[in-house]
């Protein structure tokens, strides 16, 4: 174990370069699962420098998907990466906009906290920034605080404040700071340019950050005379600079940084002592996904398909239940609304699987309840999650129970008989952020349900992102019709899981919660398990 432990906590600064979208969170997440692996208590944190309140609101083509902890904060994608590399649990402390800071700062100040100073940047709103970075390290051995955004933004300069004066204040041994940044490879040239990489370093130190290690992200690995030149240009030692070439399975890069000894030379500069980090876990996880034994083809079917990062989770989840299945899974994304114009049979007749995910908005809601429609009646194996379980009781309802024109006042406010309809709590809500139901929720299970077959237990924890719900004056009319109610919250009161039984479809589950958020490598999710495995008996059956 490490010799900090009981102690004082170290940190780890996360800074990017050049370009963004270069994988900040990516490399601080396998950062996390090196040192998590030598027997250190280790958190992560992103700071964000946009100034929404949190990513609830915003347009997930845009920022991506939003991730929801347990503790129900709305947070960035890359919570999600590190969920996946490391056991720690994120919640609300692990996610700070600037948004949220500048809030907190005006709330100080309209309370007189400040007693009548006049409020600014410095120091007000960087204090405010290193109080939430300490909160975050409470308990932990060592805290890696990735800061979002590119050096030379105007937006993250608070940040790169609060985290230059925060070294100041700490032991010198105390803090590492990691600049990820872009060697672009010029084809006509042949090689690999490091001046962005200079310039990148020079405007870190022109605001008083050095940094201790570069991590140099290509699309080939950096020869040893790349490695002293950039040495050389940004006064950082040549076994600092660490090379992390681009990679086809994102499972590969712990392994990566090992071989390149970034681990050892955090360990070195912290003056941690530590185990060496066995990684067996990744290698067999790699081997699989590299040498997989089956192979099954998954469509989903939503109104994002020209972004895989709008779903970037519940890819994931969906690689990790190839993973318990041996099987490498290829995911097709089918827009709903070419659905509605071309019909499901063009777009989904070659698919094991069809899975429709959580969204908002009425765009597409008919293509995927065609989608749904077809997966039932050919018995091809479905995956609804929030928004996919209830246009699934919608296609049901209309096409079994005898419910014509059943759909949610999501889409048609004026609708008297709704399927699915808006919860009570959510009737007087006017503010959108961070106003769902949020969160981990228990859920008991039906006995003798596929859910419980699934899950190998009565109740169960899930996290939720949604404001409507199977309206409770149809329960009895779709049990009648043969819907399985098979999840309820633990008052009875609310749908959170629905099935057919198996002697009329091998597979079909639906879900009000987000399963793909509790999904790891190390852990797969048992419903996208048992998905994928029932997808995988479809495709056979069907050659």
């Amino acid at each position: 174990m490490a010799s900090s432990r009981g102690k004082h906590t170290k940190f780890i600064f996360v800074t990017g370069g050049v370009v963004s979208s270069l994988g900040k969170g990516l490399c601080a997440a396998s950062m996390g699962a090196l040192l998590e692996a030598r027997g250190l208590n280790i958190g992560l944190q992103k700071l964000d420098p946009y100034l929404n309140v949190d990513p609830g609101t915003m347009n997930p083509t845009q920022h991506g998907e939003v991730f929801v902890t347990d503790d129900g904060a709305e947070t960035d994608l890359d919570l999600g990466h590190y969920e996946r590399f490391v056991s720690h649990r994120m919640s609300r402390h692990s996610n700070y906009t600037s948004g949220q800071i500048y809030e907190a700062v005006i709330r100080k100040e309209r309370r007189g906290e400040y007693l009548g100073q006049t409020v600014q940047v410095i120091p007000h709103v960087t204090n405010e920034i290193r109080s939430c970075i300490l909160a975050a390290a409470e308990g932990l051995d060592l805290l890696i605080v990735e800061i979002g955004g590119t050096v030379g933004d105007i937006e993250s300069l608070p940040f790169l404040e609060a985290i230059r004066q925060l070294r100041l204040t700490l032991d010198p041994r105390d803090t590492v700071f990691v600049h990820l940044t872009l060697l672009p490879f010029i084809r006509t040239a042949g090689e690999l340019k490091t001046k962005p990489t200079q310039h990148s370093v020079m405007k870190m130190r022109e605001i008083g950050i050095q940094p201790d290690l570069l991590v140099c992200r290509s699309e080939q690995p950096i020869s040893k005379g790349t490695r002293d030149k950039l040495a050389l240009f940004t006064n950082v030692r040549a076994d600092s600079v660490i090379s992390l070439p681009d990679q086809d399975i994102i499972y590969k890069v712990p392994m990566v940084l090992r071989a390149e000894g970034l681990d050892d030379k955090i360990c070195e500069m912290l003056n941690i002592w530590s185990r060496e980090p066995p990684l067996e876990e990744w290698r067999r996880i790699v081997d699989t996904l590299e040498h997989p034994q089956h192979r099954v083809s998954i469509g989903i079917v939503g109104k994002y398909v020209d972004l895989a990062e709008s779903y970037k989770s519940l890819h994931e989840a969906l690689v990790h239940g190839g993973l318990a299945c041996n099987a490498a899974v290829d995911i097709v994304y089918v827009d709903a609304e070419q659905i509605q114009a071309s019909g499901a049979e063009a777009l989904l007749g070659g698919l094991g699987g069809v899975l429709v995910p959580g969204g908002f908005g009425s765009r597409g809601s008919e293509g995927k309840i065609a989608a749904i429609r077809y997966a039932r009646e050919r018995k091809i194996p479905y995956l609804g999650i929030c928004l996919g379980m209830q246009m699934a009781v919608c296609e049901f309802a209309r096409h079994v129970a005898g419910l014509a024109g059943a759909h949610s006042t999501e889409f048609d406010p004026s609708l008297d008989g709704a399927v699915i309809a808006l919860m009570a709590e959510q009737e007087d809500v006017a503010d959108k952020g961070g106003t769902m139901r949020l969160g981990a929720y228990d859920c008991d299970l039906a006995p003798g349900s596929l859910a419980a077959r699934i899950y190998g237990r009565s109740r169960i924890s899930e996290r939720h992102r949604h404001r409507y719900e199977v309206n409770n004056r149809y329960r009895d009319r779709l049990e009648a019709s043969g819907l399985v109610l098979s999840g309820r919250s633990p008052d009875g009161t609310l749908v959170e899981m629905i099935e057919l039984p198996q002697d009329r479809h091998p597979f079909f589950v639906g879900c009000q919660f987000h399963p793909e958020f509790k999904s790891r490598p190390t852990a797969p999710h048992p419903l996208f398990t048992a998905y994928i495995a029932a997808s995988l008996q479809y495709q056979r059956e069907r050659a």
